[in-house]
C-alpha cells in the first residue's frame, strides 16, 4: 500500500477483496501475495524482479494463477473448455484484476469493444442491414458465448436442458414439437441464419427464401423435365412465381403441432 497505494485501493473496492477479509482462503490481511507471491524480500529492496508480475508471465502461467482460486466454481467462471485458453489469451487479456469492476460484462458496450478488439470479422458481420443489435448495446457478446468455455460449437451459450442459446430470446421456435422441422434440431439455427449478421432479411444466409430452403429440398429430376420439390411426383414448379417462396404454404419452418409438412 506504501508504494502501490492506486493499486490497493483499486482493490479494496474490487471483489477481490474478499481474498483480503476471508481467512478461509489462506490469505487474510496479504491479498497481493495471493497473485504475486511473497513480497517481503521485493518491499524490503523495491526490487521488481524480487515479486511475480503476472504481466510478465505467459498465459498458461496467468491462467494458473488465477485458477487456484476460480476452478471449477458453479458459475461460468474457471473453466478450461474455451477455445480462448488454447490459443493462450489469458484471464487478464479481459478482466482487471486491480479495478474496482474487474468484471468486463457488466457492460454492454466495454464487454462488445473488448471483443471486437479480436473479433474483427465478427465485428463486420454486425455492420450488415439486418444484424442482432449488438453494436447499438442493446445486447453484448456474452449473451449468445460463454467466453470461459462451453460444450457447445463456439462457446456457445446454452438454455435449459443443453439446447441453443437462441431460445432463451426466441422461446417460440424452441417447442417440442410433435412435427419437428429436422435442420432445427440436428444443425442449429445457422443452417438457415446468419448469426452476426446478414445482407438478406431475417439474417437469412440466401437472399431468395426458396434458396434457403434448396440447399436442402434440392430433388432435382433429370432433364427435359425441370421441377424442383421434396419427392418425386414433384409439381414446384420453381419457374413459376406461386412456388417461389415457399413459406407462403410451409408457413411452420421451425415446427408443426399438426402439420407433418409444416403447413400450419
Amino acid at each position: 500500500m506504501a508504494c502501490h497505494e492506486d493499486i490497493y485501493n483499486g482493490i479494496a473496492k474490487s471483489p477481490h477483496d474478499v481474498v483480503e477479509t476471508d481467512a478461509k482462503r489462506g490469505f487474510e490481511g496479504r491479498v497481493c501475495e495471493a497473485c504475486h507471491g511473497p513480497g517481503q524480500k521485493h518491499a524490503e529492496s523495491g526490487d521488481p524482479t524480487l515479486i511475480r508480475n503476472p504481466a510478465n508471465l505467459n498465459a498458461a502461467a496467468v491462467d494458473k494463477i488465477c485458477l487456484t482460486c476460480h476452478l471449477n466454481q458453479p458459475t461460468q467462471v474457471g473453466r478450461l473448455e474455451s477455445s480462448h485458453a488454447r490459443n493462450q489469451v489469458a484471464c487478464t487479456a479481459c478482466h482487471k484484476v486491480h479495478e474496482s469492476q474487474p468484471l468486463v460484462v457488466r457492460k454492454a458496450e466495454a464487454t462488445n469493444k473488448l471483443c471486437a478488439s479480436c473479433h474483427l470479422n465478427e465485428w463486420a458481420q454486425f455492420q450488415r442491414p439486418f444484424h442482432h443489435r449488438v453494436p447499438e448495446g442493446d445486447m453484448n457478446c456474452v449473451d449468445c458465448h460463454n467466453p470461459h468455455g462451453s460444450i457447445r460449437p463456439a462457446m456457445q451459450q446454452s438454455f435449459a436442458a443443453n439446447e441453443p442459446g437462441c431460445f432463451k430470446c426466441h422461446g417460440d421456435k424452441r417447442g417440442p414439437f410433435t412435427f419437428e422441422h429436422a435442420p432445427v434440431r440436428f444443425e442449429g439455427c445457422q443452417a438457415c441464419h446468419e448469426p452476426h449478421g446478414s445482407a438478406n432479411p431475417r439474417m437469412l444466409i440466401r437472399a431468395d427464401v426458396r434458396f434457403v430452403c434448396l440447399e436442402c429440398h434440392a430433388n432435382l429430376p433429370s432433364a427435359p423435365v425441370k421441377v424442383a420439390g421434396v419427392v418425386p411426383p414433384a409439381f414446384h414448379d420453381l419457374r413459376s412465381p406461386v412456388f417461389q417462396n415457399c413459406t407462403v404454404c410451409h408457413q411452420k419452418i421451425h415446427g408443426s403441432y399438426v402439420d407433418r409438412n409444416l403447413l400450419k
